[in-house]
């Protein structure tokens, strides 16, 4: 199976335009497979520039209602007319961040996508697409995988937010060529968390995790940032399962747990091509 970064937030070769956001093309057997589109067209221009023929993508899934996610959708479908795009049933809710000096700023998918909707599965709990693909949600933070998100937020219909809780994540567990390969678009819910749930779905390890960790916004250096991150790096250790990871994992974190992974996490940047 073969995995294309198009688009993340560094590139490792020229000719493509890296943004904060990730979308990840992957060939299987029987598919021709977009992952989430970036936060605006930019993946399409990328895919051209790395030889992918966005025309020939059979299905197509949005991980979570981020912009950075989901932010070029109205892109593909004026590119692609026929590909399925499998949406949460959750994800254009309304999805805020705090910022840091104060206030909310809006970080959810354009609610003008509803025009599209006719192009739309939506999806809420378990799906089994075929014998390939398989998507879900209803993953138990157990491990404080949440912790990560607390400037997060959602507003509700009389304005006021509460910490958004990431019902509207979905992910995806391909089982192709004898091998498990998990996909997450940030892993909100928690990397080990939804590791686990995968593992439970398919009843034996998974070989593969590809996907952001959103570990980035966590204070580098503060103990409970440490705590977490050494947390998740041991956990992770069960097993033999490599690790493709970037976007929002962020710099800091990739270090602490490549201390503790070694060789098996390994860097996702757009433009790479990994053969899995």
């Amino acid at each position: 199976m073969k995995l294309v970064t198009l688009l993340e937030n560094t590139a490792c070769r020229e000719g493509v335009r890296s943004a904060h956001g990730l979308s990840l093309y992957l060939e299987t057997p029987r598919h021709r497979l977009l992952f989430d589109m970036g936060p605006n067209a930019a993946f399409a221009e990328n895919a051209e520039a790395l030889g992918v023929d966005l025309r020939a993508v059979d299905t197509a899934i949005v991980s979570h209602g981020h912009y950075d996610h989901g932010g070029g959708l109205a892109e593909f479908l004026k590119v692609n007319d026929h590909a399925p795009v499998f949406l949460h049933a959750g994800a254009l809710g309304s999805f805020w961040a705090r910022k840091p000096g104060g206030g909310e700023r809006f970080i959810g998918l354009d609610p003008a996508l509803r025009e599209y909707a006719d192009r739309f599965r939506l999806t809420d709990g378990v799906m089994r697409i075929d014998g390939e693909l398989t998507l879900f949600d209803g993953v138990a933070d157990r491990f404080g995988g949440l912790d990560a998100s607390a400037a997060l937020m959602e507003r509700l219909t009389d304005g006021t937010f509460r910490r958004d809780e990431f019902a509207h994540e979905q992910d995806l567990l391909v089982t192709a060529e004898g091998k498990s390969i998990l996909i997450a678009g940030c892993a909100h819910r928690g990397v080990v968390n939804i590791r686990n749930r995968a593992e439970t779905l398919l009843g034996r390890p998974v070989d593969v995790i590809v996907g952001g960790f959103h570990l980035f916004e966590l204070p580098p250096g503060d103990p409970d940032t440490d705590a977490l991150i050494g947390r998740t790096a041991r956990a992770l250790t069960a097993g033999s399962t490599v690790f493709y990871t970037g976007h929002c994992t962020g710099e800091y974190a990739f270090e602490k747990m490549s201390a503790v992974l070694g060789g098996r996490l390994r860097r996702i940047s757009c433009g790479s091509v990994t053969e899995l």
